[in-house]
């Protein structure tokens, strides 16, 4: 089974790419919403961040998760800390995933593919690109949030380039180019090798 592995920075259109193979009938593994989902489920990954964060960064089952990202987001070493914790923790999730899937290929999306190193455990990696100006006004449209909280998340994240020179196919989504073609033909390629 091929692992694919999907991503781009802040308002590329990732997810939407993941949701037309999803369509497809393609299972696809979201690391973002899998970290949440180990961050309360995973004992060895929870003491942890109670050692990084401290006790309060549980009330009860649940994360706080503005208690924790008031401190990753204000001390590099904490975020540091934090994704070093967390990574493992997704790896083993996306590991049990995967047996379970009998699909001829998998897509994992991942906001932090390079960063975190799991594109070296995918056979393919696939950059969803578009330019700093489109992902703005996505992202500013989608996340309510100002044009200085969008720049600085995009400012943590590795520039695009570097991205795209990281990966094996980008998918190009800037308002100018067709999207579902560009789906479909990788669809029929992956099908085929699988």
């Amino acid at each position: 089974m091929l692992k694919i592995g999907i991503t781009g920075g802040i308002g590329s259109g990732k997810t939407t790419v993941c949701r037309i193979f999803e369509v497809l009938g393609i299972p696809v593994f979201y690391a973002d919403d899998a970290a949440k989902e180990v961050m309360t489920q995973d004992p060895e990954l929870m003491q942890r961040i109670r050692e990084v964060f401290g006790e309060d960064s549980y009330k009860g089952a649940m994360l706080d998760r503005a208690h924790i990202a008031s401190q990753a987001f204000s001390d590099p070493d904490k975020l540091r800390l934090l994704n070093e914790a967390v990574h493992p923790a997704v790896f083993r999730s996306f590991d049990r995933w995967i047996a379970q899937q009998q699909a001829p290929y998998v897509l994992k999306e991942a906001a932090l593919m390079f960063e975190s190193g799991s594109y070296l455990k995918n056979d393919i990696n696939v950059l969803v690109y578009a330019d700093a100006e489109t992902r703005m006004r996505r992202a500013l449209a989608r996340d309510q949030a100002t044009p200085e909280q969008v720049q600085a998340r995009m400012s943590r994240q590795m520039p695009e380039e570097e991205k795209r020179a990281m990966a094996d196919l980008v998918i190009l989504n800037d308002d100018d180019s067709l999207l579902i073609p560009q789906v479909m033909a990788l669809h029929q390629q992956w099908t085929r090798n699988a």
